[in-house]
């Protein structure tokens, strides 16, 4: 076991107008040292405090002097400076050194070694008395002019009454996290939030297949298959809130549990549906229970250390791409032989491993603080150091109170708040609006010239060739790019002007789509495009989670969330009925919303790059 940053809290009584007092602590030729000034009462101090500059007495009890990391407490050396008259001498290089008044001399510092270190409730006086021990001084806590050793009247530049040092053992879950670092426990988390990510994804990359299916099947209108897709992102819309609200208040495990087996129930169910209404109610209910989703990226964000926290949740969306990639094939196998109730029900398998594998997900340890469940939290921070093979924290969990507005929507609109929810949910919904616009112009710009329009009463059923499949997998996987660069990006510039950069390229990339009619050229152009909404979307996943404290997370999360599928379920209207009459008006709709997006990026109050999850 070991403790992790080591803090220590220094009572001091009382000290004069003019006072200031070095406090150092040195073991194994280490030392730390911080200023006092002018304080009274209690002061916590901790190891990452800038040390002041120290005199030469102090130097030559450490070789280590501006050291401001202290190793792990063992038999510690305490010493006070007593004063501020020092003067400057000329050392061997030339260089100027601070010296004590008398040069050499070790007057004004107080020594406490190995035993000797006063425990909780414990004081050293002037004297050198502590308790029921005496502590030997090295000197005298004055100087020699001082009226306390009779040598004339000046008043004493230090009065120190007592001094207490007291351990600080306490650590919250946010040091527990990175002191454990990245182990086996995220490696098999990430396999299991990563299936859901992949459920999800083929959830979404059905929706392009089924809608063809469908019109050479039951003969459906071209409207109709519009609401098919409609009906999905309207259920994940209605519930994004839903499942934030029930993850702030009941757990993360919980919500994601329900989750699952409601996914595999109406997933199932839509593929023995016995009419067009049962299917769209079907889909529906499966875009509900889509709806909980973004909260495996909360539950995994909250597990992750500070330094690789960025680089995984963007990593996540690898498993997007590879659910989409799956769909693709799975349907190119499937469809044309054993038709669309063969694909969805096989397309439920993941499902069905996501919700037999929930019961042993863990729930969040921050959750846990956040509710006031202490001992949950440490059980869980122990199986975390015991699969990563760490040394589990030595000290106390520092616990806060249950929070009144834990799940709480008002809340994310209150004074604190209010700015970044209103920014954060126009950006998500132009994100949403961008990526899946993109999409549907692909198949309109590489589709368009092949089409013959024909009225409502022929049969105009076209199924899916084996090159369309091939243009649809080859779209997916820019996304792989797109990932990668935002790793990068995101770690060198930061959250806010990673997206806001994205946005801006992406602006520029459908522009562009006007310039050029040329297939190759169009197909570059919409690879970038594609590749960079991608990471976008994934850059938005990792700054929303970090942003947002322990008892808002998650339905701070959601509500992003249901604003992205709002701006899915307007985005046909531009990128298929708009985009028919003027491919110009179109585009530009994109260009425009994606510059305003980039704005609102720069407008967020607060960058978490390097920033620990706050609690």
């Amino acid at each position: 076991m070991f403790l992790p940053d080591r803090r220590f809290r220094v009572s001091l009584a009382r000290t004069s107008p003019a006072g200031r007092s070095v406090f150092g602590i040195s073991q194994n030729s280490r030392a730390c040292f911080f200023p006092l000034h002018n304080r009274q009462g209690d002061a916590d101090l901790s190891p990452s405090d800038t040390p002041p500059p120290l005199p030469a007495a102090a130097a030559a009890r450490s070789s280590s002097t501006t050291s401001t990391v202290c190793p792990d407490i063992g038999t510690v050396r305490i010493l006070i400076h007593h004063g501020t008259r020092r003067k400057c001498e000329s050392g061997s290089n030339g260089r100027q050194m601070m010296k004590p008044r008398r040069a050499g001399a070790s007057r004004g510092y107080e020594e406490m070694d190995g035993s000797n270190v006063p425990g909780y409730g414990t004081g050293v006086t002037r004297n050198g008395a502590t308790g029921a021990s005496s502590i030997g001084s090295t000197g005298s806590s004055t100087d020699a002019t001082s009226p306390i050793n009779g040598n004339g009247g000046a008043p004493p530049e230090f009065e120190l009454a007592s001094v207490s040092v007291v351990p600080d053992d306490t650590f919250t879950v946010t040091q527990a996290v990175n002191a454990l670092g990245f182990g086996w426990f995220q490696v098999k988390l990430s396999l299991c939030v990563g299936l859901c990510w992949m459920a999800d994804s083929m959830e979404m990359t059905i929706l392009s297949v089924l809608g063809p299916a469908l019109h050479c099947d039951w003969g459906i209108t071209r409207y109709q298959q519009a609401l098919v897709t409609t009906v999905v992102f309207l259920g994940m819309m209605l519930s994004s809130t839903f499942w934030g609200h029930l993850s702030d208040r009941y757990g993360r495990k919980p919500a994601l549990t329900l989750c699952g087996v409601l996914l595999i129930l109406y997933g199932l169910l839509s593929s023995v549906a016995p009419s067009f209404g049962w299917l769209l109610l079907l889909r529906g209910l499966v875009g509900f229970a889509i709806g909980c989703v973004p909260q495996s990226v909360t539950l995994y964000a909250e597990f992750l250390p500070t330094k690789q926290r960025a680089k995984c949740v963007v990593l996540l969306d690898c498993f997007w791409a590879l659910g989409a990639c799956f769909e693709v094939a799975l349907a190119l196998a499937v469809g044309p032989n054993l038709g669309w109730r063969w694909l969805l029900g096989l397309s439920a398998a993941p499902l069905f491993a996501f919700a037999v594998i929930t019961p042993w997900l863990p729930e969040s340890a921050r959750y846990h603080v956040a509710s006031g469940q202490s001992d949950k939290a440490l059980t869980t921070l122990e199986q975390i150091a015991k699969d990563n093979k760490r040394p589990m924290l030595l000290g106390r969990l520092v616990v806060e109170g249950p929070s009144g507005s834990r799940g709480s929507v008002k809340a994310l609109l209150g004074s604190s708040l209010r700015r970044t929810t209103l920014l954060l949910w126009f950006i998500w919904m132009s994100c949403a609006f961008c990526y899946y616009g993109l999409v549907l112009m692909s198949t309109e710009l590489f589709g368009g010239k092949n089409k013959t329009v024909l009225p409502e009463t022929e049969n105009d059923c076209h199924p899916l060739a084996t090159t369309d499949y091939m243009d649809l997998l080859w779209t997916t996987l820019a996304e792989f790019p797109g990932i990668f660069a935002t790793i990068y990006v995101i770690e060198r510039f930061g959250r806010k002007k990673t997206m806001a950069l994205q946005f801006l390229f992406y602006a520029g990339c459908v522009l562009m789509i006007t310039v050029t009619d040329v297939r190759v050229f169009l197909t570059i152009i919409l690879f970038m495009a594609r590749g960079v909404i991608a990471g976008l979307f994934q850059a938005a996943y990792v700054y929303t989670p970090e942003v947002y404290p322990t008892a808002l997370r998650s339905v701070g999360v959601g509500g992003c969330s249901a604003l992205a599928r709002l701006g899915a379920m307007a985005t046909p209207y531009v990128a298929q009925v708009l985009f028919q009459s003027s491919i110009w008006s179109a585009v530009s709709v994109y260009g425009f919303f994606a510059v305003c997006a980039s704005v609102a990026c720069m407008l967020l109050p607060y960058e978490t790059r390097g920033t620990d999850m706050g609690q």
